[in-house]
């Protein structure tokens, strides 16, 4: 008698073996995924599908399995937009994870929308978005901001290129935020190797703890923006212009946490905040950078 194989089917799938259990391209199955539409995990990254659960949402005649995304903002910290949001009482929660965590949250569904300053080879943020094969969502420009090393006063006349951070001591932003992303590759254009630096153990998880570090005497370097330089009195050598950018759910966009969000963006308050702190640009605030085709 035949043996039963359905034990040794894969717990999860792959999105090609999904595409080919529905009968789909596989850019439908990432179409319902950033959606919510179909049950899935993301793994480092890589989208898996639970055989079991997938099963059960094919016989329950695909009925969506999505909830309303929280009145959640993850992503790269922006000290202007974290003041922004408590300070417009917009009942936004903040989870400042880094630029490539957060993408990863809303694509799960798990944000209304998310900040970047992400490098890539024709824009900023643009490139990995579209990567991403998310839909329903928007990409709006927050800011244009000046990045570079936030230096400590001792250092500033010693570092006046990437170059001169071989042998000092630097603060590390956590792996996947666009800070550290945009670090390593100042590093590889200088053709310097992060075992050239004395790189500081503890990592800094937002543009704060990256210039407190250098603040406290913890490091003589941190890649930062120019805001949190002049914020703790430190040396700052600028190195590029970086744009911000909020990617914000399209179903979630008109509640009422983002419209307060947005709108106090638009005020006087909020333009004369930005020019205190320095090394802001709001010039394209709220233009749209990104749609999906």
């Amino acid at each position: 008698m035949p043996q039963d194989d359905r034990n040794d089917d894969p717990s999860y799938l792959t999105t090609k073996e999904v595409a080919e259990l529905l009968r789909v391209k596989e850019r439908k199955v990432y179409d319902l995924a950033a959606t919510g539409e179909i049950p899935h995990r993301r793994i480092t990254g890589k989208l898996i599908f639970p055989r079991s659960e997938l099963l059960d949402w094919i016989n329950s005649d695909a009925a969506p399995v999505a909830s309303v995304r929280p009145a959640v903002l993850t992503g790269s910290h922006d000290p202007l937009l974290e003041w922004a949001v408590r300070e417009s009482g917009s009942g936004l929660a903040t989870m400042f994870n880094g630029s490539r965590a957060g993408l990863d949250c809303f694509t799960d569904g798990q944000a209304a929308l998310t900040g970047l300053h992400i490098p890539g080879e024709t824009d900023w943020n643009v490139d990995i978005v579209s990567a991403q094969g998310v839909r329903n969502c928007v990409l709006i420009a927050w800011a244009t901001r000046a990045r570079g090393l936030v230096l400590a006063p001792d250092a500033a006349d010693k570092i006046t290129r990437v170059a001169d951070l071989k042998g000092k001591r630097v603060a590390r932003r956590q792996p996947g935020a666009g800070g550290a992303t945009f670090f390593e590759e100042m590093l590889k254009r200088e053709g310097i190797d992060a075992s050239d630096l004395e790189l500081v153990s503890e990592l800094a998880h937002t543009e704060h703890e990256a210039a407190a570090a250098v603040a406290a005497g913890q490091a003589d370097a941190a890649t930062g923006i120019e805001a949190m330089a002049r914020q703790f009195s430190l040396g700052f050598l600028p190195l590029a212009e970086e744009r911000f950018d909020l990617l914000i759910d399209q179903h979630t966009y008109f509640t009422p946490p983002v419209q307060t969000l947005l709108q106090f963006a638009r005020t006087a308050a909020c333009h004369d905040k930005a020019a205190a702190m320095g090394g802001y640009d709001l010039g394209d605030m709220g233009a749209v950078r990104w749609l999906p085709e």
